[in-house]
């Protein structure tokens, strides 16, 4: 993961509403080992979270500036420290307007993993902890507390250079610290929403349900198909990566490897050629299948419990909400009979 520019700036802003102060950096950081585990934890951190969106920029304007800033940087009409100036001033002011949040170390790093560029930049803070020395003695520290990272974005820089129409080249912590706070933050990056990502997985994960009934697959192939779906989908929401449909059509069918592919085109799902991978979605899926003498149940195992129920002591299901299509059909059957 090479880094090829990163640097870290202070916002000291007390919670007592005294006015923010802004130590900025002149230098860049140096290469060491340190550095890029700094990179290297933060990202796996930024992976993990929960509640993330994507979306894209606003269109450059003054209340919208960072765009304009980082294209200036890209094109190297502006070097790396003098944008990342502007940016963190912006957050700085954006903090005194909002009055909502304490302050903390600004990490901006522009890095490439494998061919594509990205740009993260992320508020820091720290923990207090305890530390022995080599005399034994005890005394108190602080490091920074990766886990609770709360206010961060990462731009796709290639996907927004090379993809203007991308509605999902930004990701950004939505939250759990109010709205008011991660709208703030939203704002100084200048993003909008373009992606619902728990929706586009939901409808990837229908999708792939309809293709797995619609192939005639025996309990085992359907299985097998699932827990391909289901690791691919995890191993790139770990990674931060999103869903590519054609690879995963061609784990999923290595006979027929564009077939998922072609199903979901076909039928018009509305899905872009890669989505955003919904960790919690993706978790909750797994189907629950099996084939008798003229009947076939599938279901997901979200439903349990809500629309489907199980009495073990019967051994039956009781499936609510039925599909209006069965409905109308078993009441013809029932009146024709």
């Amino acid at each position: 993961m090479p880094i090829r520019h990163s640097i870290i700036h202070l916002i000291d802003k007390k919670p007592d509403g005294s006015p923010a102060v802004l130590h900025t950096s002149e230098r860049e950081l140096f290469e060491s080992q340190a550095r890029d585990n700094l990179l290297t934890d933060l990202n796996e951190s930024y992976n993990a979270k929960q509640g993330k969106a994507w979306g894209f920029f606003h269109e450059e304007s003054g209340a919208y500036p960072l765009s304009g800033w980082l294209r200036a940087y890209l094109d190297n009409t502006q070097d790396f420290i003098g944008f990342t100036w502007q940016a963190t001033e912006h957050l700085q002011k954006l903090m005194e307007e909002t009055n909502l949040s304490v302050g903390g170390h600004v990490f901006i790093a522009h890095y490439q993993q494998g061919m594509t560029d990205y740009l993260v930049i992320a508020l820091l803070h720290h923990s207090e902890g305890m530390a022995v020395s080599a005399a034994l003695n005890v005394s108190p520290v602080k490091h920074l507390d990766l886990g609770q990272l709360h206010l961060a974005a990462r731009i796709n820089i290639s996907e927004w250079r090379n993809n203007p129409k991308s509605r999902q080249y930004i990701s950004f912590i939505k939250g759990k610290n109010g709205r008011r706070i991660n709208d703030y933050f939203r704002d100084f990056i200048g993003c909008q929403e373009g992606i619902d990502a728990p929706s586009e997985t939901r409808t990837l994960l229908k999708a792939f349900s309809d293709f797995v009934e619609s192939e005639d697959l025996s309990e085992d192939q359907a299985r097998e198909k699932t827990a391909t779906l289901v690791g691919y989908a995890s191993a790139q929401a770990k990674h931060g990566e999103p869903i590519s449909l054609e690879e995963l059509a061609a784990l999923i069918d290595e006979e027929h490897p564009t077939a998922f592919y072609d199903f979901i085109r076909n039928k018009d799902y509305g899905l872009s050629p890669e989505i955003p991978a919904d960790k919690r979605t993706i978790k909750q899926f797994q189907r629950f299948t099996a084939r008798t003498e003229g009947m076939s149940i599938s279901f997901e195992s979200h439903l349990l419990g809500n629309k489907v129920e199980f009495d073990h002591a019967g051994g039956t299901l009781v499936i609510r909400d039925l599909p209006t299509q069965l409905v109308e059909q078993l009441k013809r059957a029932g009146a024709s009979s």
